[in-house]
């Protein structure tokens, strides 16, 4: 991963972090957790690239399912949100 991008993926990571925190303060655990799935989604999207680079293709692959795996549900709490 290149250095822009390592630092890209820090400010994603720490912004979602920040901000799950921020709601978990202002108890409001709805929108904490669409922070978290936020924040996995980009914490193995980013580990699978790394992976990837390294030449672990059977872990890129398993975090690169669970990164899909976490985008959904992210999808799927904000639509509870929305909805409820």
């Amino acid at each position: 991963m290149k250095k822009y991008e390592r630092a890209i993926s820090l400010v994603l990571v720490a912004g979602a972090s920040l901000t799950a925190l921020f709601f978990i303060v202002k108890q409001n655990m709805e929108a904490a957790i669409l922070a978290m799935t936020i924040m996995f989604t980009f914490t193995n999207f980013f580990r699978a690239r790394t992976f990837k680079e390294k030449g672990h293709e059977k872990e890129a692959k398993w975090m690169r399912n669970m990164s899909t795996l976490f985008a959904v549900l992210t999808i799927v709490v904000l639509l509870v949100i929305l909805n409820g």
